[in-house]
């Protein structure tokens, strides 16, 4: 530690993102990027915005951005707030509606979700308590069902997979209401859920709901850092009011020309998710076939073990082999991996190194 750190500096404990590797070639399924390319058309946008106006300043408000994501949803634009990927977006939400200080009160989430929340938390003072997921994964609405400064859900969740039913999540954004707090729904891999359960429908409907999002995954843009967030337009206006606290540039001339058009031309996505769920399904029998349990997941990843070996034993067996796969050392789930859903190709390596390894 440098003695010129401040003490919130000091008391951090920042996200550690999944291993980025340069010094061999890997079997990426750690990171749960899309295994497909991006469409045609962004790359040609991309390309076509890549002129001699990037010596000029990007639109600070992303207007195209934001109204192509308004049109998609039948929605206003000023419903929609765009970020530098959704992890930024998350930031300010947590920075524009929930109380720090000790006297606050905390804001609910599951013991097992995305782990940048607590980070989010701990960064803004922001009293947090974390809900026990039941041991199947699952969550209960009822656990939230009482006075809080907040709550955020991963829907569906990750690591693990789960998904809340709509119905249980807009009983969710309901119980918040009665307490006159804002229910924040992450819904990062809704693209992959099998059944409908997107909450952007009833934004009109709640206005204390926000539904967070990002193209880093169903639209293979990674790369790029886009995310978004929809809701009713006075809490878009607390986050546009963090933000130019910060920084009223968020988004580069390239990231939005490339994030513009990924939201005009959905349908090639829509084809790529489709072919993921499908290989998701697939993987998760054989991996079945061969002992491995395994969460039933909703998004473009699987939650497995095997209850034969610990699962850093099986991170570590895997990795020796060229396949990167995510694990915690979390009591609860240390002797699982995230299998991220890769092509079909890299799911069959996969499942070969699976078989070997299980037959030791």
């Amino acid at each position: 530690m440098s003695k010129y750190w401040n003490q919130r500096t000091r008391a951090l404990s920042p996200y550690i993102p999944g291993e980025q590797p340069r010094e061999r070639k890997f079997i990426k399924l750690n990171t749960n990027e899309n295994p497909y390319p991006p469409s045609p058309e962004v790359i040609a946008a991309i390309r076509n915005a890549a002129n001699d106006d990037l010596c000029l300043y990007p639109d600070p408000e992303c207007l195209e951005l934001r109204t192509a994501i308004a049109r998609r949803y039948a929605l206003t634009p000023e419903q929609v707030f765009v970020g530098n990927g959704s992890d930024e977006i998350l930031a300010f939400a947590f920075a524009a509606f929930f109380e720090n200080g000790a006297v606050a009160l905390p804001v609910l989430f599951p013991d097992i979700t995305y782990s940048f929340y607590p980070v989010y938390a701990r960064l803004w003072g922001t009293p947090f308590e974390l809900v026990p997921l039941r041991d199947d994964f699952s969550l209960s609405i009822d656990d939230y069902d009482r006075p809080n400064g907040g709550v955020v859900i991963a829907n569906p969740n990750a690591p693990t997979g789960c998904v809340l039913r709509l119905e249980d999540a807009r009983l969710l954004v309901e119980q918040q209401t009665v307490y006159g707090r804002i229910a924040l729904f992450d819904e990062a891999y809704m693209a992959f859920a099998s059944e409908p359960g997107s909450l952007v429908g009833y934004i009109n409907e709640y206005p204390n709901l926000l539904t967070v999002h990002t193209l880093s995954k169903a639209a293979s843009l990674a790369g790029l850092r886009v995310g978004y967030a929809i809701a009713h337009a006075e809490l878009i206006e607390g986050l546009r009011r963090v933000r130019d606290s910060f920084n009223s540039y968020t988004l580069d001339r390239l990231a939005l020309a490339g994030a513009t058009a990924a939201i005009r031309h959905s349908a090639y996505y829509d084809d790529c998710d489709r072919r993921i769920i499908a290989t998701r399904k697939r993987v998760s029998t054989q991996l079945a076939a061969l002992g491995f349990e395994f969460v039933p997941s909703s998004a473009n990843f699987i939650f497995t073990r095997h209850p034969a070996i610990k699962g850093s034993a099986l991170f570590e067996a895997l990795r020796e082999r060229g396949i990167l796969t995510r694990r915690w050392d979390v009591s609860r789930i240390a002797d699982y991996l995230r299998v991220s859903i890769g092509t079909d190709a890299d799911m069959d390596a996969f499942l070969a190194v699976c078989a070997d390894i299980a037959c030791v």
